[in-house]
Formats: C-alpha cells, structure tokens, sequence
C-alpha cells in the first residue's frame, strides 16, 4: 500500500501517508500537527519505506471524544505497522512523537529497531509544566487551534525563520489551525499525564539519534544532550538555525543528519 492509507484503530481510524520502498521508517509527528511535519523526509530517502500517520486526534485521522494516552497512541501505532505487514521500524518522533516513542519502547520494543529522537524529552510533566497543560486545554476550548497557534508559534520557531521564512510560520499555523481541538484537549492531557520515561534509556540498547534545534526554548539542547549521555552509544546534534521544528526550519540538514544515521542501520 502506497499513498495515503486508512487503518482502523480501536474506536479511531488512523489516516497514514506512504511511500516509497524498502526497510520501515515511521515518523511521528508532534503536537499540534499531522504529517505534514514530515514533509521533507517523505520526499527523501530513497530505499526505505517512509511512514507517516496522522496520530489519532490530529490531520485526516478521526478525533474521538476521549480515550487519548500515550498508550492509546503507541497501540495506534502498532495497528498500522501490522496493516502494512511491517514486522519492525525504525522510529522517529518530535517532542509529543518522542514521548509516544517511548511508550511504544515500553510497550512494543520488538517492533522497534531504532530509534530517532528530535527535540523531546524522557521526563513527565513537572508541576509547572501540568499547569501549562491546563491552561492551554482552557485556552483552546475557548478560543479554539488559531488561539493555540498563537500562543504557540513564537516558541516553536527561531526567530530567523520567522523574519527570513515567513512561508514556514504560514504552514505552521495551517497545521494547527486544521486540527480539531478535541484532538487538541486530548494531546494536552495525554501530555500531562504521562509517565517519566527516563528509566528506559540506560536500557535501550538500539541505535538512537538525539537532535534538537540550536534555539530551542521549548526542549533545551543540554537537556537533549545529558539525555543522550544516558542512552549507551547514542549520537546527539544540533541544528542551527531552528528553535523546536528542524525538520521544517532546516529540513535539508536535518534531513542529512537522518540520512546518516540510518547508512548504519541497515
């Protein structure tokens, strides 16, 4: 199966791009955005066989009214890895993608062999950062996604991407703004509730790139590098010119660094 594809998934049907042949790449976008965060990477390479879903919530996938997990998410994951007969993946996830990777290590390590890790982090939610959750879930039940993008976009964003590439901010926020806030809410809260992940690196044992954008204010180069440093063998990078979304602001070196990483992995 190739293009885009549909595949049921518990109360949800799970709406995924495909292309390409070869071993499996699963890319997970983050939150609140769909596949088209991929972008560059679907179209790049060749010999392996790029996947891309919508996470449940988020772009052509439905959005139940609840049931959201990062659990929820990972199993999600599992039902379209076996709709295309793929037996094990590399992974790939930014921010909310990282946190679904690790739930998908807990729960389904076998399906996993290696993984890719852009600007997230293996912590849970400090108290702080559940409060910030809240309030965002207030703000988009009353103000909806073009109130979350915002909010949101000067801290996604370097600011040279901003100034030089307004067309970047533009896709950005259409992201955002076509994703339901039922599927908003119920990121923000499987967010909030998710379990520190933290434990599982010292025991990965799989190949694992870390990157993070050079100006990311959301999720910190040094916190993304003394995460690597706990995960045996790991490659860390940065990536100048991007703040939380280096596949978007700087796809062709983040593209590179991708490329590889995964020469190795075959």
């Amino acid at each position: 199966m190739k293009g885009m594809v549909r595949v049921p998934a518990g109360d949800a049907e799970i709406a995924v791009q495909v292309r390409g042949d070869g071993p499996a790449l699963l890319l997970v976008h983050g939150f609140p955005f769909d596949h088209a965060l991929w972008e560059h990477q679907l179209k790049t390479f060749p010999g392996w066989r790029r996947i891309a879903p919508d996470l449940r919530g988020a772009g052509n996938s439905s959005a139940p009214a609840d049931g959201y997990s990062m659990a929820r998410y990972a199993d999600d994951l599992i039902e379209v890895l076996n709709a295309l007969d793929v037996a094990a993946a590399v992974v790939c996830g930014l921010s909310m993608g990282g946190y679904v990777i690790f739930e998908l290590l807990r729960r389904h390590r076998s399906r996993v062999r290696a993984v890719i890790l852009c600007d997230t982090r293996a912590e849970a939610d400090s108290e702080e950062g559940r409060r910030g959750r809240e309030e965002m879930i207030a703000l988009a039940q009353s103000g909806g996604a073009a109130a979350v993008a915002d909010k949101m976009i000067p801290t996604l964003l370097a600011a040279e991407t901003r100034s030089e590439r307004p067309e970047v901010e533009a896709y950005v926020r259409e992201m955002i703004l076509r994703t339901p806030v039922t599927g908003i809410v119920g990121a923000l809260r499987a967010m909030r509730d998710r379990v520190d992940s933290t434990p599982l690196l010292a025991d990965l044992r799989l190949p694992v790139l870390v990157v993070v954008g050079e100006s990311d204010g959301i999720t910190a180069p040094e916190a993304g590098s003394a995460m690597a440093g706990k995960i045996k063998g790991a490659r860390f990078a940065t990536v100048t010119g991007a703040a939380h979304l280096p596949p978007l602001e700087q796809p062709f070196v983040t593209t590179r660094l991708f490329a590889d990483f995964l020469k190795n992995v075959l």
